[in-house]
């Protein structure tokens, strides 16, 4: 199953990327729905890296979810500016275990208005076994609380990402590779991982459906995307 969201932030795309790269930024949009603590030797780290990264969540602050390991790529060489978080993690324990495909890919550029804002480009694609069907609109509501929560941090990000932005590495400088099937900011490239049953998705701003093969989200066709009139898919 699939969630689809498309947003323009109020930041620019460096800051919307250093936040991306912030574990207090990711626990703050996850929160209170969702509690996440570190199960590293030395907790977070100021910035995610590339790799992995085991964690415990736990649901409104109290009731446990398991443990889940965090792999983490991430691309900043493309040559259209689009930069891109990757994480595929895993279920360890718990009911965690029951998610046997987690795929969440965030990407941000340039607003194509030319507003100095950041599109960003939000898609999970995972799979529960059978609950995969009735577990959609629980994610599907996790994501349009998380793009709330990144509407309304992103003002902030101009000064404060949660963490020193002078620690934050330059975004040229950290490269992986998603290997063949690395995604290239084209949702609808992996329409395949969808059924065809899949819901449509729906936040206040965009429509994203899983079931629509025609989803562009290439930087040359978004402007016609950036109003903020509902048309469009998570860390």
């Amino acid at each position: 199953m699939r969630v689809l969201l498309k947003e323009i932030l109020d930041c620019p795309p460096d800051a919307a990327w250093r936040a991306l790269q912030s574990p207090a930024v990711f626990r703050e949009v996850s929160s209170p729905l969702i509690s996440v603590e570190s199960l590293e030797a030395d907790g977070f780290p100021s910035t995610w890296e590339p790799g992995e990264h085991p964690v415990e969540l736990s649901a409104l602050g109290f009731m446990p979810m398991g443990k889940q390991m965090i792999r983490l790529q991430m691309s900043t060489e493309r040559r259209d500016g689009v930069r891109i978080v990757r994480d595929t993690g895993r279920g360890v324990s718990g009911a965690l275990e029951a998610v046997t495909l987690w795929d969440h890919r965030m990407a941000v550029s340039a607003d194509p208005a030319g507003t100095g804002k950041t599109l960003y480009r939000d898609q999970l694609i995972f799979r529960t076994g059978a609950l995969t069907l009735p577990s959609w609109p629980v994610f599907w509501a996790m994501w349009q609380w998380r793009m709330l929560q990144l509407k309304r941090l992103a003002p902030t990000w101009r000064f404060d990402v949660g963490i020193d932005v002078a620690d934050f590495p330059e975004s040229s400088g950290v490269q992986a590779s998603a290997g063949p099937d690395e995604f290239d900011g084209d949702f609808a490239q992996n329409g395949r991982e969808r059924p065809e049953y899949a819901p449509k998705t729906e936040n206040l701003r965009r429509i994203g459906s899983a079931d629509d093969d025609d989803t562009d989200t290439d930087t040359d066709d978004a402007a016609a995307d950036s109003d903020p009139t509902p048309t469009e898919e998570t860390a």
